[in-house]
């Protein structure tokens, strides 16, 4: 299949390429003129706009926008959608409020074309082990876009099938892939808009967790009472066998092997939206989330107090999506 790709950032670039390592055409665009050498070195067709884009694509087109959230992605969409030919597809794979999907969705099935939402994570490692995608739109649509889906995800891979997980019994085989079709437009994102919530919040406790080892050599205890604990290896012994293992505890112990003291971030734990967007959700629902309220909180003080298990927040951040720290 042929698709543009409008944003070559960390992610944008890498979609691009792992979609043309599977066989697929793709057209990149970004502002910066070096972004888009650099996918054209890889195999793609360069654009220099999203009107130059329009003429390299096939009528109808298919638009992957992977920018960030709010007026970079709101004017991008309105853009396309304007001169954009019936039947095309706008895929939205940036971190949008579910409830601007549903209104985008609506805006272009005015103009006879399709919008489909996909909850992108995978972060900077996406190319090499695959990104897992929740996808919002209609039936129809998603089911023709997916070579591009099945082309991106990570697939069966080593993981171990769930026990009592029957595709007889109505099981989506896709899921176990690593993409879903999570419903209508906005579903998609409203489920990855979750899934970063609780990122939160697993990052929380390792981050308070390894605070509390670190202390243990505090001073502020008696000297018979101190342990000097090697952080590191920590990490490394719980990435083996524990039941808290998990690939934020491995970006942990790879920070940690290069840094035990973590001296390169400050531990100003920025945020990008979906953590406060998941918190609205469960106020609108009545749904308890004393956890992952307390995590986004714990971001906020940061900003203003900073701590050892802080920096470990932003070292897990920098180790899965590149994200920097807030600045000084």
């Amino acid at each position: 299949m042929k698709i543009g790709i409008v944003g070559l950032g960390r992610m944008g670039a890498n979609i691009g390429r792992r979609l043309m390592n599977n066989g697929h055409e793709v057209v990149g665009y970004d502002r910066d003129e070096q972004a888009v050498k650099d996918l054209v070195a890889d195999g793609a067709i360069g654009a220099s706009s999203i009107d130059d884009m329009r003429g390299k694509l096939a009528d109808p087109a298919i638009w992957w926008v992977m920018l960030p959230a709010g007026p970079p992605t709101e004017s991008t969409v309105a853009e396309i959608c304007k001169t954009a030919a019936k039947g095309s597809v706008v895929i939205d794979g940036g971190n949008s409020f579910y409830k601007d999907d549903i209104r985008r969705a609506k805006t272009l099935k005015e103009h006879d074309c399709h919008y489909v939402d996909v909850g992108t994570s995978g972060g900077v490692w996406g190319l090499e082990r695959g990104f897992c995608m929740m996808i919002g739109g209609e039936d129809e649509i998603v089911r023709m876009l997916d070579p591009i889906f099945d082309a991106l995800a990570p697939g069966y891979g080593t993981i171990t099938r769930t026990p009592g997980r029957d595709e007889a019994d109505g099981e989506d085989p896709r899921a176990e892939k690593g993409y879903i079709h999570a419903g209508p437009a906005g579903a998609g994102h409203f489920v990855k808009m979750v899934h970063n919530g609780i990122e939160y919040g697993l990052m929380e406790a390792y981050a308070e967790g390894f605070d509390i080892l670190k202390g243990k050599n505090s001073d502020k205890l008696p000297e018979d009472q101190r342990f000097d604990i090697n952080l590191a290896d920590v990490a490394e012994v719980w990435r083996r066998g524990s039941v808290i293992s998990s690939w934020l505890l491995d970006l942990s112990a790879i920070a940690l092997a290069k840094d035990n003291a973590l001296e390169q971030f400050t531990g100003k734990v920025a945020d990008s939206g979906e953590g406060q967007w998941t918190i609205d959700a469960a106020m609108e629902e009545a749904v308890p989330a004393n956890v992952l309220t307390a995590a986004l909180f714990a971001r906020y003080r940061s900003r203003v107090d900073h701590t050892f298990g802080d920096k470990l927040l932003s070292a897990m951040r920098f180790g899965f999506g590149g994200h920097v720290e807030m600045p000084q």
